[in-house]
């Protein structure tokens, strides 16, 4: 046999003591010198997966204000540790160059983006929510019964967010009389 081939992950695993291929057969000159990315983490915050309804456990590690690698949470009780391929795949969200990180807004009828303030942003979402409730509130129905409900503004929540937030947003939407109140949870 060549001695090229004792080289080959796959002679040294079959001819080794390593048959799973979890130790010395897995590794080659490239992989000796590499290191985890969780071992230069600065610190390292759990979080929750953002992609669906099931809320999975992270732990996010990060390196100099960078998140650098992103796995799954051993201590929570739901996914005890395990994340499918798009939360393992998170850090990409994070990171991505294609992140938006400013309020972007296009005015009616225009063609192209600019960016504006967070404040401004807020103001012109509370004026719009403050309008439309007030051009669409139904005091009372045409027998004189009370409604106090708008039909103009309807809400579509996020899985993403916890018990106590989706109970916070309800308790708002049904102050201001939102009837039209869903989740993607339950879509």
């Amino acid at each position: 046999m060549p001695f090229e081939a004792r080289r080959w992950p796959v002679w040294r695993q079959v001819t080794g003591k390593d048959l799973l291929g979890l130790g010395r057969t897995a590794t080659s000159a490239l992989t000796e010198g590499r290191t985890a990315r969780t071992t230069t983490a600065d610190r390292v915050a759990t979080s929750i997966c953002p992609y669906c309804a099931v809320g999975c456990g992270q732990l996010v590690y990060v390196h100099e204000g960078e998140v650098t690698q992103i796995e799954g949470d051993p201590a929570s009780p739901l996914s005890r540790g395990r994340l499918c391929p798009k939360g393992a795949a998170s850090r990409e969200l994070v990171n991505s160059p294609l992140r938006e990180l400013k309020v972007k807004y296009r005015r009616p009828h225009g063609s192209s983006w600019e960016e504006i303030s967070l404040e401004s942003a807020m103001d012109m979402i509370a004026d719009r929510v403050i309008a439309t409730r007030d051009a669409t509130f139904e005091e009372v129905d045409e027998q004189g019964r009370p409604l106090r409900r708008t039909m103009g503004i309807a809400s579509l929540g996020g899985a993403t967010v916890d018990n106590e937030e989706n109970y916070l947003w309800r308790k708002l939407m049904v102050g201001l009389g939102v009837v039209q109140v869903e989740n993607q949870a339950r879509i």
